[in-house]
């Protein structure tokens, strides 16, 4: 994996959970409902995983072949 390709997703993390924490910092300005903050959260954990972290794995896996 090159280093421009780590630090985009490195970069790419970080604005994922900002954005994520962001979010749930607006819902609960006005309002504590917990569903919609678990929504958020785990839709971000999924966001997450699939374009940060499964590149990563899959580069790791090819380094080992």
């Amino acid at each position: 994996m090159t280093k421009n390709k780590i630090g985009f997703l490195i970069i790419a993390s970080a604005i994922i959970w900002a954005a994520i924490i962001i979010s749930c910092a607006l819902i609960l300005k006005d309002t504590p409902y917990k569903g919609k903050i678990n929504y958020i959260l785990i839709c971000g954990l999924i966001t997450h995983l699939l374009f940060v972290w499964t590149p990563l794995g899959n580069q790791y896996r090819n380094k080992e072949k």
